[in-house]
């Protein structure tokens, strides 16, 4: 058996190139079994992603406190797809997009003052949420209706879980039960956008595959 140590060193270098050429931790992902990995594939997806999720946060039910929206649908699509870290990064992207006067939050706005008010903790939680959703997505969640479902529920109720505590302090004088009880009708919301989720996600990576195999 031949031993080239000069190949050998070759093969490690590349395959530190491949390491250090994405964000991505997995390959185990939707838009990886689609796309190249690379920086430039990062850079596209973070972009469409914070793009989508601005879109989505435009079309609402306006109501008060907080508005009806496809936002945390497009969230936990992309947490889904993309994978923890990616979406993480995204999610992160989109918040600072705002920060910085970039009108991609609910209706328009932007700025800190959308980030400390009443709806700031859901979209904290969105990097949360879709950096867990990702995370489940790489151990094959998101190829199974059922785990689809759970996954979308999970990631939903860690956006609460930073949303509802934020609002009851800035809208109900910290009353954490009124704040719950308002935002009953949005969890009934979320609900239908997992089975929504749930469907849609398996259906795509069953497309993927079929259309890998017949190559």
């Amino acid at each position: 058996m031949n031993f080239n140590p000069t190949i050998n060193q070759n093969n490690n270098i590349q395959r530190k190139g491949k390491t250090l050429s994405s964000i991505a931790t997995s390959r185990n992902t939707l838009v990886d079994n689609i796309f190249s990995k690379s920086i430039t594939t990062d850079i596209f997806l973070v972009v469409f992603g914070v793009t989508l999720t601005a879109i989505a946060a435009q079309i609402q039910i306006p109501v008060s406190p907080v508005p009806f929206t496809f936002q945390t649908l497009a969230v936990l699509l992309i947490g889904a797809s993309y994978g923890a870290t990616r979406a993480a990064v995204t999610m992160s992207a989109y918040a600072f997009a705002g920060l910085v006067g970039i009108p991609v939050f609910a209706g328009a706005s932007s700025g800190p003052a959308v980030l400390v008010g009443a709806t700031g903790g859901f979209i904290l939680g969105f990097i949360f949420a879709a950096a867990l959703t990702g995370y489940l997505a790489e151990r094959n969640w998101s190829k199974n209706p059922f785990k689809m479902f759970l996954n979308f529920t999970f990631g939903s109720i860690l956006i609460y879980a930073f949303g509802i505590p934020v609002l009851a302090m800035v809208a109900f004088e910290a009353n954490l039960i009124q704040a719950a009880t308002i935002m009953l009708p949005y969890m009934i919301w979320d609900a239908l956008k997992a089975v929504i989720a749930g469907t849609s996600l398996p259906a795509v990576w069953l497309l993927v595959q079929k259309l890998k195999q017949s190559k």
